[in-house]
């Protein structure tokens, strides 16, 4: 693992630190390990919203296309 230093504000570093004492963070590291892991799944969430709508429309799901998708599972199972 490497090691990163961060400067913040002290009005950051008052915010982070209540963080952590809240609970849920045994550190400030574990709070930023955090952020940034949930940085990345939204950019993840973003770039597969971005795929879905450039692709074209599919069928309408309608009750005749979830009749159909039942009837399919049913001759797997």
């Amino acid at each position: 693992m490497s090691t990163m230093n961060v400067s913040l504000p002290d009005e950051l570093k008052s915010f982070v630190d209540a963080r952590v004492d809240m609970g849920g963070y045994g550190s400030t590291s574990e709070y930023v390990r955090d952020l940034i892991r949930r940085d990345q799944d939204r950019e993840r969430l973003r770039g597969l919203l971005v795929e879905g709508a450039s692709t074209p429309l599919g069928p309408v799901a309608d009750e005749s296309f979830f009749e159909a998708l039942r009837d399919r599972v049913r001759s797997v199972g």
